[in-house]
């Protein structure tokens, strides 16, 4: 059983088409990176599926059950543009009202755990105004775990946030699925990031789902490729050209070689015809460089 399936989904705002037919699979215990441009669908999908507005056809299933089904809706947790807090009341405080109002029965002990998973339990006392952006954004997910659903959509919960902010909700997304109870439904622009935890991506273009794969599926889909620097790197290019079928230069100022071949057989090839080189090493596309190529094919389609 999966934790969604969304099978032929539509949405129509008038004549505006915003999702169209669109299938998704998000098995249970993965962390599931949803990714597309802006106005792709991506937060329309989310909001479907949440039940904060109606779909137009299609359907979706949660955990094997209808979406709007009572029981399966309180298995949820969401977090879809900003938590709603009390500004000049504490973390503590807001959490605790969001338990109150779930009907929990321990509410302080649910609210201590779920502060100390998100790396909030010294920041309880803390106005919610005065919380950086990060921790916001943590308190968000906190609240959205309060009940503990089955199910979590974070919708762009990395934005913003400095490098530091970026490892703790990395960790706190790993620590959130370890026991493989519960399910991450996550979209972010941050595509580098995301690549560091995601288990699985569904990759969504005008509404439509043009790509879904697990994160070894991407890993054996990116290319390797030889990259360097050479101290003629205009004529160096030239001559790589004559010999592999694909060579780039990169923003970083690195020629990319990308035909099946060793670092040695472009160095020897480079001196043999007279050119230096600087440095030379063999990597692998990531993810928003994988994302970025498909975008394009998908323009030239």
């Amino acid at each position: 059983m999966n934790a969604i399936e969304i099978r032929n989904l539509s949405k129509n705002f008038g004549s505006k088409q915003a999702v169209c037919g669109l299938d998704m699979t998000v098995p249970m215990g993965a962390i599931y990176g949803f990714i597309g441009e802006n106005g792709s669908g991506k937060s329309t999908t989310e909001k479907m599926l949440c039940g904060l507005i109606p779909k137009s056809g299609g359907s979706i299933k949660l955990c094997g059950r209808d979406h709007t089904d009572p029981e399966i809706r309180s298995k949820m947790g969401v977090l879809i543009e900003a938590p709603g807090c009390f500004p000049s009341l504490t973390v503590w405080d807001n959490m605790m009202l969001h338990a109150t109002n779930l009907g929990l029965k321990d509410r302080e002990k649910a609210v201590v755990e779920m502060l100390k998973t998100v790396r909030m339990e010294g920041a309880a006392g803390n106005k919610y105004k005065n919380c950086s952006l990060g921790m916001k954004q943590r308190v968000g997910i906190a609240m959205a775990l309060l009940g503990d659903p089955a199910l979590l959509v974070l919708d762009e919960p990395l934005n913003g946030l400095d490098a530091d902010g970026m490892r703790i909700m990395r960790e706190v997304f790993l620590d959130i699925v370890k026991e493989g109870k519960r399910t991450i439904l996550v979209s972010s622009h941050l595509l580098g990031e995301l690549q560091k935890v995601a288990t699985h991506y569904g990759i969504i273009r005008h509404g439509k789902m043009i790509r879904e794969m697990t994160a070894a599926e991407l890993d054996a889909d990116c290319r390797t490729y030889v990259a360097l620097q050479a101290e003629e790197q205009s004529r160096a290019k030239l001559l790589l050209g004559t010999r592999f079928s694909r060579v780039e230069e990169d923003e970083a100022g690195y020629l990319r070689v990308y035909d099946l071949v060793t670092p040695e057989e472009v160095a020897s090839f480079l001196y043999e015809n007279g050119v230096l080189i600087s440095g030379i090493k063999t990597d692998k596309i990531g993810l928003e460089e994988y994302y970025v190529d498909l975008m394009k094919e998908g323009k030239r389609a």
